[in-house]
């Protein structure tokens, strides 16, 4: 699903919506997601998943390790979209 799907489906579901607007309304989203990872946040959307950050940790002590520029995302579905995925 591409942005432009996904401004689509905003504007099915409110009919009365510009383009322009619906644009608006998830980029203000993406940023504040975006925005709240960076800042070392977790996000939780309910049916969807969990999205954090994921420190890296030494692999042989287990001691956490901090290193900005290495930072990941983890992405943790949801019990409902995993059981959506499977069937």
């Amino acid at each position: 699903m591409k942005r432009s799907d996904i401004i689509r489906t905003i504007r099915v579901q409110f009919r009365r919506m510009r383009t322009v607007d619906a644009a608006a309304v998830l980029d203000t989203v993406v940023d504040a997601m975006i925005d709240a990872v960076a800042h070392g946040d977790r996000i939780e959307i309910r049916g969807f998943g969990t999205i954090r950050p994921r420190p890296r940790a030494n692999p042989v002590t287990g001691q956490p390790m901090h290193l900005p520029a290495n930072t990941t995302i983890l992405f943790r579905p949801s019990r409902e979209l995993t059981k959506k995925m499977n069937g």
